[in-house]
């Protein structure tokens, strides 16, 4: 019962937070298209060439259309906490609105949750910041608006 208590002292591996934000593409990465064109197999045939035209859009546009890309970049490549939970899978900026509950209450939050999965937590934060950088640039942000908004979003998610 302790591990569920206090996680972060049981599961968590040890590794400094700065190295988040790195990124080394492995040699045998698996192709990007092949990703793409194995996830069109499960979708409608005819709704392929409009997803794909919907991604070549903009740089947001495409991380949109992209999660398995992500996740299989993640995967291959990113050092974590070691704590797992059901992530979102497809985080990012355009995945939040406003709801009502039940009680007719409005409530902002996650909208989206088709591509949840087991996996760290780490993945939902970094593909959220992602987003933040994609749409500030297509939406003419500079670098240093781009990394303000990356901060301040990890300062109000602590």
């Amino acid at each position: 019962m302790k591990n569920v208590l206090q996680p972060e002292k049981h599961c968590a591996r040890n590794f400094h937070v700065s190295n988040q934000g790195e990124y080394k593409a492995s040699a045998d990465r698996t192709d990007p298209v092949s990703i793409l064109e194995a996830q069109g197999k499960t979708r409608l045939p005819d709704l392929v060439p409009i997803r794909y035209a919907r991604m070549l859009t903009s740089p947001f546009a495409f991380l949109r259309g992209a999660a398995a890309i992500m996740a299989a970049d993640l995967k291959a490549n990113g050092e974590t906490t070691g704590i797992q939970v059901q992530a979102c899978g497809d985080m990012h900026v355009a995945n939040f609105g406003v709801f009502a509950s039940a009680e007719r209450n409005l409530i902002f939050g996650i909208n989206d949750f088709d591509e949840t999965l087991p996996g760290p937590w780490e993945w939902d934060l970094k593909r959220l910041v992602a987003s933040i950088v994609a749409s500030g640039r297509f939406l003419g942000a500079d670098k240093n608006l781009c990394r303000d908004s990356v901060i301040g979003c990890g300062k109000h998610l602590q």
